[in-house]
């Protein structure tokens, strides 16, 4: 079977099973009974419908408009598969929608109309404004699209945005802007040449004059040359706004000294020799798909110092209006817009174009392995995948629909907005926001043992840009240099953070001679201490900590937990100071959820589990939540003799004789402590309400099971794991953890324990 017969099946089967098309509906409200029925339809229904009556800006408060997209295409201009009709564009049409809903968690429903009259298209488009909060234009033909939006923005009072026009050419116009960037040159002194015509290609031209380009240094061709005064084959309105002299002309006769090649057309348009006339360092955006204009390699034969970009994701510099559409109708809802205006748009290229001038994020890193992703030539707008898009560009969106006066909802705060995206993005800003907020008043120093993992050197440039704390380095300077440089960071040593180097540091002798010091009475000798303080991270990042040239240490990016803890425990433990347990914060799709003692004691004693349980309570609290904490095991309130019931009886029992200021029960099973009306059956006189959200168990062995299955089947993401009763001088993470949850474990052990009692 040859690839290509292999890549149909697959598209196939990836559409029709394990049940046809892309797009399903869900209710948001519960339908249990009798009760949530009377609410969700007759008679309940009838309020809503009355308010929305009375005031029809109620309907964003009551009904899912607010929210709701419609993707409308009569499937006249489907990409790379021409005038298809309406029926069979309707995969494409799903296809936008779930990108809607994946990107920005925009509500869409496709909406395929049979209809090729661009007026009566029209009009059946603006009687749908009632159902739909945004309307998504998509491959409809030129020029009967420009006849449609026209239209559509005429009579509605709603956004209405043809995406294969204005999408396009948003992120164009940020491409272009951070080519010319690189290149040196600006909008307003360049030569622009640009072939097709169609509805994206005048559209992208539009833009580039917004953004500065002088018309009389636009240059237009189609299949017919040059378009110019007084032709009259293939000339559409649109096209003679940008007609250029009397007399015909090829794309060869106008090509040269060009910096700009705009490609909306087809493929091999564009000669190697046309790219030799061009200017020094030419810009060429070959955007044709699936076959560009003229291939990336073509153009460096001759012009090796040529910024390209193409439609294709096998090349660098993709220009895909996913990093656009989802996000410019977020910022448009969110304010209620009554149109996506020039502001937005403007507002939409300066967001894009600013981001991919920025540090790399490292979720962005993690979903395109291999790539250099640093701005340049090669980096000219950001990945489809970066999270930072929805906070950056739609808050830019917003902020623009409200200083223009098209918003009819106007947030307040631009920057709790913004966080509030990027909390709708990144799963773990919300819980981790009062973390933050305490380590921003705070100002450590923490050291990182494996200082040259690129997670940990994202960590860390997103620590000096978030926060207060100062990261210090341990590893070889050199290979850290190299890789941050690969990963595109702008962090550098003594500037931005110290770095250990344990192969040659000025320190050595005195790290050395602290942990003889400690150990010497263990069986450690001078020699053994020299070679441990030369080749063990965690040891060095230790007595760091012990020597108070750091306030807490993260390691674990690799090895086992027990190993990097015998060190901690060895240096940093005190009659004080002893590991109590691990805590994991599992962020689950109904809220946070606790696990602890993960890795610490196998099998605790009622000594240690009662020690887990004062731990977690005083951790949990950290992140602004009220513990209410179920010791579990085999045994049930009593049920069972087994040695987990009656450690855990008898952890109840210590915990019982000394006033506490938390909710604790036990002992129980998992679906008891969890589920409140199992509880009651079973025992209606414990001790809290609710569901529990830390739960303590008896073995490690339990405690690792629920932390990895909730992990890897039930999507939870893990902050931590956080190490109890070491006074937040020693966390030890898993080789598992991201950047983002480095970034996470750094603000924990950048708030001083004082902060959090």
């Amino acid at each position: 079977m040859s690839d290509n017969n292999y890549s149909r099946k697959r598209a196939l089967d990836y559409h029709e099973f394990p049940k046809p098309g892309k797009l399903e509906i869900q209710a948001t409200k519960p339908m249990a009974n009798g009760r949530d029925l009377s609410l969700a339809y007759s008679p309940g229904v009838a309020e809503a419908s009355m308010e929305i009556a009375k005031n029809p800006a109620a309907a964003s408060r009551y009904t899912a408009r607010g929210n709701l997209v419609a993707v409308v295409s009569n499937g006249s201009a489907v990409l790379g598969l021409g005038n298809i009709g309406a029926l069979a564009s309707k995969p494409v049409m799903e296809g936008k929608a779930v990108l809607f809903k994946k990107f920005a968690n925009i509500d869409c429903f496709d909406i395929e109309l049979d209809e090729s009259d661009p007026e009566k298209l029209a009009n059946i488009i603006c009687a749908m404004e009632p159902s739909f909060g945004a309307i998504n234009l998509e491959d409809i033909k030129a020029p009967d699209c420009f006849i449609v939006e026209q239209i559509c923005r005429e009579k509605m009072n709603i956004p209405v945005f043809h995406d294969d026009q204005h999408g396009t050419a948003i992120v164009v116009g940020a491409a272009a802007t951070n080519a010319l960037k690189v290149v040196g040159k600006s909008f307003e002194d360049i030569k622009i040449v640009s072939t097709g015509g169609g509805a994206a290609g005048i559209a992208c031209l539009n833009m580039l004059l917004k953004l500065g380009i002088k018309r009389e240094n636009v240059w237009l061709c189609d299949i017919e040359g040059l378009v110019y005064e007084g032709r009259e084959a293939e000339m559409t309105p649109q096209k003679a706004a940008y007609a250029q002299g009397a007399s015909p002309a090829t794309l060869n006769d106008v090509i040269e000294g060009a910096d700009l090649f705009l490609g909306l057309s087809g493929p091999g348009v564009l000669k190697p020799e046309m790219v030799a006339k061009m200017s020094d360092k030419p810009i060429i955006f070959a955007l044709a798909n699936p076959t560009p204009e003229i291939m990336p390699d073509e153009v460096r034969k001759v012009a090796p110092d040529a910024i390209i970009a193409t439609g294709r994701s096998d090349f660098p510099n993709q220009v895909n209006n996913v990093l656009c559409f989802p996000f410019i109708f977020r910022g448009a809802l969110d304010v209620g817009a009554t149109e996506i205006n020039d502001a937005m748009q403007l507002g939409c290229i300066e967001g894009i174009a600013a981001l991919a001038r920025a540090t790399t994020s490292a979720e962005a890193a993690a979903a395109y392995k291999g790539e250099q992703l640093t701005f340049g030539e090669d980096y000219l707008i950001p990945k489809p995948f970066d999270p930072r898009l929805m906070g950056v560009v739609a808050s830019a969106v917003a902020k623009a629909a409200m200083e223009s006066g098209v918003a009819t909802r106007p947030v307040e705060d631009l920057g709790a907005y913004k966080a509030k995206l990027d909390e709708s993005v990144f799963r773990s800003a919300l819980i981790m926001r009062p973390v933050f907020e305490a380590a921003s008043k705070a100002h450590r120093k923490i050291v990182f043992a494996e200082g040259e993992d690129e997670r940990v050197l994202r960590a860390a440039q997103a620590m000096i840009e978030e926060t207060t704390d100062v990261p210090i380095l341990i590893g070889r300077p050199d290979v850290i240099a190299h890789r941050a440089e690969r990963a595109g960071l702008s962090i550098q040593p003594g500037r931005d953070f110290d770095i250990v180097n344990p192969e040659r540091d000025e320190r050595y002798r005195d790290y050395w001679g602290s942990y003889h010091k400690i150990m010497s009475r263990q069986g450690v000798t001078p020699d053994l201490a020299k070679a441990i303080l030369r080749t063990n991270t965690t040891a060095i990042g230790a007595i760091m900590v012990h020597r108070e040239e750091a306030d807490s240490l993260i390691c674990g990016t690799f090895g086992q937990y027990l190993w990097h803890l015998n060190y901690i425990q060895q240096i940093l433990g005190t009659p004080n100071l002893h590991p109590v347990g691990a805590l994991s914060l599992m962020i689950l799709q109904d809220g946070p959820l606790l696990i602890a003692d993960t890795h610490v004691h196998p099998t605790p004693t009622a000594a240690q589990i009662a020690e887990t349980v004062i731990g977690a309570a005083r951790h949990v609290r950290r992140f602004g939540v009220e513990p209410k904490i179920s010791i579990c095991s085999y045994s049930q309130f009593g049920n069972h003799g087994s040695d987990s019931g009656i450690r855990a009886r008898e952890a109840l029992a210590i915990l019982d004789s000394a006033p506490r200021d938390f909710s604790y029960e036990g002992e129980m099973h998992v679906d008891a402590a969890l589920d409140a009306e199992v509880r009651q059956r079973i025992f209606p006189d414990a001790r809290f309400d609710g569901p529990a959200n830390v739960l303590v168990f008896t073995n490690a062995d339990a405690a690792s099971a629920v932390r990895n299955t909730l992990k890897v089947k039930g999507g939870g993401l893990e902050v931590g794991p956080i190490l109890m009763g070491m006074g937040n001088r020693a966390h030890i993470v898993t080789p598992s953890i991201t950047a983002r949850g480095l970034l996470n474990m750094s603000a924990i052990a950048g708030t001083p324990v004082a902060e959090y009692g």
